[in-house]
């Protein structure tokens, strides 16, 4: 069992690499935050609440050497609506075509059937290199880790593939993330840079946008509505008649929820909620585009979105 816990000597090779990896898990197990410990800037949203990735968000790691692109697919999950299983189509879909897949694991949980699940539907994919990361290393002492590596060495063992790597890391405390890109690198093929030096996600910046807003929405009302609120941006609009060292962008953005009973939930007492929600997602937009913002948000009702084709089509799934 190769367990990486320090840099190893570069190796000789001086040609570029360009290509995707894509990290999976079920939900929660660390896979957006690694995202943008990586990217060294937020690009997919963070949660503690399971599924919150809906997207495919591109995370782009410029090196030197190479260009690693992040996929960051949806958690796999047993699915239970209509959209459940569209997500699984686009996690299967994004592992047949990437260069390498991380398999995310936390540190602090016990292998259950979730990752079983998951691991059964690696063994399948016989070509693409499958590197075991170890997420949250920081919540564990090292006799845990140690027992959790041996773990998840065996789990490729028992189905009958070789893990490539398996590196512990802590996201959060940034602990060995340049040694896990570092390992992925000579994973990719050799090729020049696909994305120009700076972009950080191929993502649309309205999608960007649009997930921001959901992620502060959820802030405060996880366990009542975590799977139901979606995010639609309508317009995003210079103002006009701003002078040019003082512009302003307007974006119109709508929340959807199922059930008119949620959304007294969403805009709180007097409106607080909606308000705190605006003021939070604001100040991220403006960071990510660099640009003063007026944001003007309202939530309406998408009756059962989750489980009728026209509403999921319209909202982008």
């Amino acid at each position: 069992m190769s367990v990486r816990t320090q840099s190893s000597e570069r190796s000789g090779e001086n040609a570029h690499r360009a290509g995707f990896a894509c990290f999976v898990g079920r939900p929660n197990a660390g896979k957006s935050t690694l995202t943008n410990a990586l990217v060294g800037q937020k690009v997919a949203i963070t949660a503690d609440q399971p599924q919150t990735t809906r997207h495919t968000v591109r995370g782009i790691v410029h090196r030197d050497d190479a260009q690693l692109i992040l996929v960051d697919t949806p958690g796999l999950h047993k699915p239970r609506t209509l959209l459940g299983e569209r997500l699984n189509d686009v996690v299967r879909t994004t592992w047949a075509e990437v260069d390498v897949i991380g398999f995310c694991l936390p540190a602090n949980e016990k292998i259950g059937p979730g990752d079983r699940f998951i691991a059964k539907e690696l063994a399948g994919i016989k070509k693409t290199p499958k590197v075991a990361i170890v997420t949250k290393t920081d919540l564990v002492d090292s006799k845990t880790l140690a027992e959790q590596l041996i773990a998840i060495d065996q789990l490729g063992k028992e189905l009958g593939f070789e893990w490539a790597e398996i590196v512990p890391v802590s996201a959060t405390g940034g602990k060995q993330v340049g040694l896990l890109a570092d390992l992925l690198v000579p994973l990719l093929p050799e090729g020049p840079a696909l994305y120009p030096e700076g972009d950080l996600t191929d993502e649309p910046e309205q999608v960007m946008i649009a997930e921001l807003i959901r992620e502060a929405a959820l802030e405060g009302v996880r366990d009542e509505l975590p799977h139901s609120i979606a995010v639609v941006v309508e317009e995003m609009l210079p103002r006009e008649d701003r002078p040019a060292d003082r512009p302003l962008l307007d974006i119109h953005a709508n929340v959807y929820i199922e059930r008119p009973s949620q959304k007294g939930i969403i805009i709180g007492p007097k409106g607080k909620r909606l308000k705190d929600v605006g003021i939070k997602s604001r100040k991220q937009i403006e960071a990510l585009l660099g640009t003063p913002v007026f944001l003007d948000l309202h939530v309406k009702v998408a009756k059962d979105w989750q489980r009728d084709p026209k509403q999921l089509r319209k909202l982008g799934f």
